[in-house]
Parts: C-alpha cells; sequence; structure tokens
C-alpha cells in the first residue's frame, strides 16, 4: 500500500504562527507547533509577550509583538454577547495594527494561525496568496447548530450594520472581495478544531472541518505541584477539588469567599486561582486545607485532582477532560453557557448557575460528582475519543497535507 501524498512530502517549509492576547486562543497551538518543529519544520510564532516561555518550550522562534488590546486590562474583547459589537470594533483595530507589523517578515510557506480572534493571519495569507490554516479553539457553527442558540445578533442593528461596513471597507483595502467567505474563516485551506468531535454540538454534519481534540503540552515552565504533605494539617490523601474561573472571566471574588469559608471544616484540599484581578488579601482568612494563588500549573494540578469546578472555558473544559476529571461548571458567558450544558448533556459533569450560588448547592455537586462512577464512565469514554481524534500529531498531518497539496 502506497503512503498517502502528505507523507511523501520531503520539504521543511517555514510557517508563521499567529495568536492572539489570549491564553484560551494561544494555548490550543502549542502543541500543534511543537508537533511541527519536531517534524523538522521552522516556525516563527508571532504572539504578546505574556506567551513567550510557553512559546519557546514548543521550540519555536518566539517573536513577541504588542497588542492593542493590553489597554484592555489585558484581555481579550469578548466575542458574545453584548459585548460584541464593541468587540468588533476592537478587533478590527488590532487587525490593523498587526498586519502593519507583521506584513514586514519575508514571505513563509504556509500561515498557521488562531481561526477566531487572529484577523491578520487571513489578510496576510491572502496578501502572500499562501495557504492558511486555521485553529478553532471552540466550539464551531454551521447551518445545523450555531453560537446563535445562545447570543443573539440583530442583522440589522444599525451599530452591526455600521460594524460590517467598517470591515467591508478594510478589508476591500487589502484586496479581499469576499468579506462573507473572509468573516466565516471559508477561504482557510484548512480549519483545525481543537475539540473531539463528540464534544461537539452536532459533530456528525460538520464536513470539511479537522476535529482533532486537545493538543496539549507539558507547560513546564510553569512547574510542577503537589499535593499537601506534612507541611500541613490536612494530608496527601484528602482529595483535591481545583477551582479556576479563567483568564478573563475571574473577578468573582464572592464565589471564591463563598468556597473559602465553606471549605475549613470538610476533608477536601482546595486548589484555587484567582487570577490577578483578586488578591487573596480581599477574600478573608484563608484555612490550612486552601491555597490560593494567581496562577496555578493547570496541568499539573489536575493530575491530581477528583474534582474541577471550572467557568467551563474550553480551555479548560478540555484539560479537565483529558485528566478524566469530573467538572462543576459555572459558566460566566454565552460561549462558556455552551460549553457547561454539553458538559451536562454528555453526563461528563453539571453545570450550575453562578449567580445563584451558595455553599450547600456547590459542595453537594463537588460530592456527587466526584463520587460517581456513571460520570467516571462518561469521562473514560470522552477520553477514548479523545485518543482517536489524534491530537497534535492529527493536526501537523493536516498542515503536512496543505503543503503538500501546493
Amino acid at each position: 500500500m502506497s503512503s498517502p501524498t502528505w507523507l511523501r512530502w520531503p520539504t521543511v517549509a517555514t510557517i508563521h504562527a499567529y495568536g492572539p492576547l489570549g491564553a484560551g486562543h494561544v494555548n490550543p497551538m502549542l502543541g500543534i507547533v511543537a508537533e511541527l518543529v519536531r517534524r523538522h519544520h521552522r516556525v516563527r510564532f508571532w504572539a504578546p509577550a505574556e506567551f513567550g516561555d510557553r512559546i519557546a518550550e514548543t521550540g519555536a522562534r518566539f517573536e513577541p509583538v504588542t497588542s492593542t488590546w493590553e489597554q484592555l486590562g489585558g484581555q481579550p474583547p469578548q466575542m458574545h454577547g453584548r459585548e460584541f459589537l464593541r468587540a468588533m470594533g476592537l478587533l478590527l483595530d488590532e487587525t490593523k495594527a498587526m498586519v502593519s507589523t507583521l506584513g514586514q517578515a519575508p514571505k513563509p510557506d504556509l500561515v498557521l494561525h488562531d481561526g477566531t480572534l487572529t484577523w491578520w493571519g487571513r489578510i496576510l495569507a491572502h496578501r502572500w496568496q499562501l495557504p492558511a490554516v486555521e485553529t478553532l479553539p471552540n466550539l464551531v457553527s454551521n447551518r445545523h447548530w450555531s453560537m446563535n442558540a445562545y447570543t443573539k445578533i440583530n442583522p440589522v442593528d444599525p451599530r452591526f450594520l455600521w460594524q460590517m461596513l467598517r470591515i467591508g471597507r478594510y478589508l476591500r483595502s487589502q484586496g479581499i472581495d469576499r468579506v462573507g467567505d473572509f468573516m466565516q474563516g471559508t477561504t482557510a485551506a484548512a480549519r483545525i478544531v481543537t475539540v473531539p468531535r463528540a464534544f461537539q454540538y452536532r459533530g456528525d454534519t460538520f464536513d470539511g472541518w479537522d476535529f482533532v481534540g486537545p493538543c496539549l503540552t507539558d507547560r513546564a515552565f510553569q512547574g510542577d505541584w503537589q499535593p499537601a504533605g506534612a507541611h500541613h494539617e490536612v494530608g496527601a490523601e484528602h482529595p483535591v477539588l481545583l477551582v479556576s474561573l479563567g483568564s478573563s472571566y475571574n473577578a468573582r471574588p464572592d464565589i471564591y469567599r463563598m468556597i473559602i469559608a465553606s471549605a475549613a471544616d470538610r476533608p477536601w484540599q482546595v486548589v484555587m486561582s484567582i487570577g490577578d484581578r483578586v488578591t487573596a488579601a480581599d477574600l478573608g482568612p484563608i484555612p490550612d486545607n486552601v491555597e490560593v494563588q494567581p496562577r496555578l500549573p493547570q496541568l499539573a494540578v489536575l493530575r491530581h485532582a477528583r474534582a474541577f469546578v471550572t467557568h467551563a472555558g474550553m480551555g479548560g473544559t478540555m484539560e479537565g477532560l483529558r485528566a478524566g476529571v469530573p467538572l462543576i461548571a459555572l459558566p460566566q458567558m454565552a460561549e462558556q453557557r455552551a460549553n457547561a450544558d454539553r458538559i451536562a448533556e454528555l453526563g461528563l459533569g453539571v453545570a450550575l448557575d453562578p449567580d445563584r450560588l451558595d455553599a450547600p448547592t456547590l459542595w453537594s455537586a463537588v460530592e456527587a460528582t466526584a463520587d460517581d462512577d456513571g460520570i467516571r464512565d462518561r469521562l473514560d469514554w470522552m477520553r477514548a475519543e479523545m485518543d482517536a481524534a489524534g491530537g497534535a500529531p492529527a493536526a501537523a498531518d493536516v498542515v503536512d497535507r496543505v503543503l503538500a497539496a501546493q
């Protein structure tokens, strides 16, 4: 039997990778880039400076850029709900700045970029007449299922029409006339979804998408983590509960205080990541069985966790499922609500309303999910689906297939 064409591709390619100011968009690309480097491709990865350590760990050449979004407090604009129209304008401004900066680099053989926020990847690929491979770290939409079920956009809203007029005018100045195709990403040579098809709503209806599942790296730059030992009153035999509300919607001191105050007399070791907009001093007395940090090596903690209280961002969701940890979802926005509903629908955990949450409800969910054999069986099923999806090697195969088709 002869090998597929891409397996016979003899040339080492130069690849430009682009990531936005958003850990949930950069992290899913890391495993793919690491695998491409392992295959001896030359990868240059442009992203904001805060991602330098994790990108350097992949072996790619890190190229720092300054994001116009840094003035927003270090967070990407949210492309859902009430923020969507404002976010469209912010994304256009960021795109103009990045095209001006990154367009000065030598022409590569292929562009690899986040498909949700790095529109500049599409524009530069068009300018250079090169194939673009997009990575999608989230649920995707078609005529059978759409995120519009969770966030309604009025197509005749004057504000929406004005933003589309601005975007269309800019794209035409870049030689792009198919504005609708550009916005939908259908001009890409390939679209890699870092979610298994089994997690995608109506996944069987998506043709022309490569669902490869999570593409995780070890993230050794973050260091290791071990359960509490002799230096704590609580011993390592206690189950570990990880609490993280992600990197964008994490300013919830009310939730943190409630969990901390109710954890003191419970036989759990609680490990809590609170981000940089809340401090431990804001949260009152912290008992010995609770560890509070701005950031944690989440993959390392998940290796020991018995349950995971999560905002249900797709990055954290995939990391928890890959580790086989039951999820207690506290969604903060539209995309996360879609993820949380899917978690519950597939029997991988439970979804709770963060605005109507109290300690008895939370701890009842934690203890029930941690001890639920049915959930454990479903987690095993999902891990098998992730294995079958192929992860980073499957994603790199897609890139090599596109290169071979040139």
